[in-house]
């Protein structure tokens, strides 16, 4: 699967460590920066990720920031993408199957590499079940329906 990975400066580790992982797991992985942990404006990078899920360069996209809060907010301006904050992997696994995500976002501060690396595998590895979800999906990038 072809996956973009961004990050804050916050989650720089984080995100090259599971970058790597991804890898090795057999995916084709875009990091999307930063390479540093200079500071950077998290909104910046989701705004990135964003564009690349939605125009389809990349399947799937990983969020990374302190918290995964800030950079899943800027992501989901992005009416094409649904971003899901997630700390374990039954929400990943939910988001998924119920919500179609197509971003998974964690927070540096919060989940560590190993609980990141459990929650990305069910993420990935979970299909989105449409059916009566698909209208509910539908009304999330058009409130109108």
């Amino acid at each position: 699967m072809k996956i973009a990975i961004a990050s804050d400066h916050a989650a720089v580790d984080l995100k090259a460590e599971l970058r790597e992982w991804l890898i090795d797991e057999g995916h084709e992985v875009a990091d999307l920066g930063p390479d540093n942990a200079d500071s950077v404006d998290y909104p910046d990078y989701g705004y990135k990720l964003a564009s690349v899920v939605a125009d389809g360069t990349a399947e799937r996209g990983v969020a990374l920031c302190g918290s995964g809060i800030g950079i899943s907010i800027a992501i989901n301006r992005n009416p094409a993408c649904r971003s899901a904050l997630v700390s374990e992997p039954l929400s990943a696994e939910l988001a998924r199957s119920h919500n179609d995500a197509n971003i998974i976002a964690m927070g540096a501060r919060l989940v560590g590499p190993e609980m990141a690396k459990a929650c990305l595998s069910a993420f990935l590895s979970t299909d989105f079940l449409g059916d009566r979800h698909q209208r509910r999906v539908d009304k999330l990038s058009n409130p109108q329906l």
